[in-house]
């Protein structure tokens, strides 16, 4: 992951912006989750979804009740640089860390979901510090309390910075993560937890994510803990993905650290694996029921293949300033997309459920003030905000996807 950062002030975003439609510089790069005792852990609770979101029986005909539906959102990279360490220092009134006011516009649509992911692509440092930000990452604990106001049920935590700080780092990052209520999947303190799925309640469904990365920067995994960081290999994601099937899960989603930095066309190894892990199929039903990206610091496309959706890369939700491997700020290093999804029980019993409604939402993170920005379908915002959105609208159906029905929201 290139995580530097350019100074404040550098260069006007709305130049930037002509360069950002036409192309980007090619960069290199391309833990199942946690315990789920029964019907409630880390605030999901049985008969409600995400954050305590109240679900109903849907009528099915006849009078006989019918799972419900659900939606589920997914955001991309929570990368915090040193910038965004001390923007949340002074949200806090240099009284700790508040990374609240940072998600606030993406708030409203995260909570409304029935089950919403990030991708926490950070550990986190001990209480008080120090913290660093590039190039290795230690990011205050406090992140997590904030994923958890802003309505994320869950987050994968396998990136290629996921060992940062090594094995201490990994173990604080999941024990934040699990005090705030927040579950997740990538990363693991023991052998037991590794082996089983993280297992979610959404609607009438239960949602396994599963969570992997191309690569841990160089970083060995730890002694004795081969199964510390879940790597990204084809045979093993699909075997946890059925593993999961018969762990109970109706549904699963796939969190996928990959893809070329700066590149917002996928790279050869996404389009290959992509398609295999979606024509992967058990007794006629597909193993993965939906893909979901992060690593390459842009926007990238959303694609229908094999009949699952993937997002290739979601790009940065909150970041600094991103310089490009050329050594030049990147307006494109603060874009991204949400990713939401409404799935529909199925028709016939032992059947797939449908994504029935596929959309996405440009998001810009705002170095300036430290806040996300939603720019939603209602067209609106100044000349930078129109150009922003124009930008991801246009790579994220950069391979067609309006044409399998995917659509700009709010």
């Amino acid at each position: 992951m290139t995580s530097r950062t350019r100074p404040a002030g550098v260069a006007a975003l709305a130049a930037l912006l002509l360069a950002a439609a036409t192309g980007c510089t090619a960069g290199t790069g391309p833990g199942a989750g946690t315990p789920t005792p029964g019907a409630t852990t880390g605030g999901t609770t049985r008969g409600t979804t995400g954050a305590g979101r109240p679900t109903a029986p849907s009528a099915a005909p006849g009078g006989a009740s019918a799972p419900a539906g659900f939606t589920l959102v997914a955001s991309g990279d929570v990368l915090p640089h040193d910038s965004i360490i001390r923007r949340a220092a002074e949200d806090a009134d240099e009284a700790g860390y508040d990374f609240v006011p940072m998600f606030a516009g993406a708030k409203p649509l995260v909570s409304r979901a029935d089950l919403a992911i990030c991708h926490m692509e950070t550990v986190y440092g001990e209480k008080g510090g120090p913290y660093t930000g590039y190039p290795a990452f230690k990011s205050p604990p406090e992140i997590a309390a904030a994923l958890k106001a802003t309505g994320y049920d869950s987050c994968s935590t396998a990136s290629n910075h996921t060992l940062d700080d090594g094995a201490a780092g990994l173990g604080r990052t999941l024990d934040a993560l699990d005090k705030a209520g927040v579950r997740h999947a990538g990363s693991a303190r023991t052998a037991e937890e590794a082996a089983r799925p993280t297992l979610l309640k959404a609607g009438g469904a239960t949602v396994a994510q599963l969570a992997y990365t191309y690569d841990t920067n160089g970083y060995p995994l730890p002694e004795g803990r081969p199964w510390a960081v879940n790597l990204l290999d084809e045979k093993k994601v699909v075997a946890d993905a059925r593993a999961a099937r018969a762990a109970g899960a109706d549904v699963v989603v796939v969190s996928v650290h990959w893809g070329s930095e700066w590149q917002t066309e996928p790279d050869e190894r996404q389009l290959s694996l992509g398609r295999a892990l979606t024509a992967s199929q058990s007794g006629g039903r597909p193993d993965i029921d939906l893909v979901i990206g992060t690593h390459a610091h842009v926007p990238q496309a959303y694609e229908k293949v094999n009949g699952t959706w993937i997002v290739y890369g979601m790009g940065d939700q909150i970041a600094g300033d991103m310089i490009n491997h050329e050594g030049a700020y990147d307006a494109r290093g603060n874009m991204s997309s949400i990713g939401r999804f409404t799935f529909a029980p199925p028709k016939s019993p032992g059947g797939r459920w449908e994504v029935t409604k596929a959309e996405f939402v440009p998001q810009w993170f705002d170095t300036a003030h430290g806040r996300v920005v939603s720019l939603g379908a209602t067209e609106g915002g100044d000349a930078r905000e129109t150009g922003i959105r124009d930008t991801i609208r246009q790579v994220v159906l950069g391979r067609g996807a309006d044409r399998d029905g995917l659509v700009m929201g709010n």
